[in-house]
């Protein structure tokens, strides 16, 4: 297969070299169960697709932290990188359809903090 045909394949990650268990939420977690993968990918969900986005999110995420994160992502197909709008060799970010499946997931847990926590406010909208 020519190299322009095969990059626009979607890019299925190979499983972690080491997985805990089988059970689905021990993988999960293995993708997105750290403190800073689930806030990228609201950031995304919110129609944040750059680097500098990601960094000026009210959390904080250090630049190191963010590239690493970022990194998995696109290596587990949960987002992948496209041109940014502007041209040039950077890069922007947006969700796959494997990452646009978690939506009901993101909301689920925004309702849980709503209802749960107090003095929370949800940017994502009602749904």
């Amino acid at each position: 297969m020519p190299k322009a045909q095969a990059s626009k394949r979607p890019l299925k990650a190979p499983p972690p070299p080491s997985r805990r268990s089988p059970c689905p939420v021990s993988c999960a977690l293995d993708l997105f169960g750290d403190r800073w993968t689930l806030l990228i990918i609201r950031d995304l969900m919110l129609g944040r697709s750059r680097f500098k986005d990601f960094v000026s999110s009210p959390e904080g995420i250090p630049t190191n932290i963010l590239s690493d994160r970022l990194e998995r992502l696109l290596e587990a197909g949960i987002v992948r990188q496209i041109p940014t709008t502007e041209g040039g060799k950077r890069m922007a970010y947006e969700l796959t359809e494997k990452g646009e499946a978690l939506r009901p997931v993101m909301k689920s847990i925004r309702d849980w903090g709503l209802t749960w926590e107090p003095d929370t406010k949800a940017v994502m909208q009602q749904s």
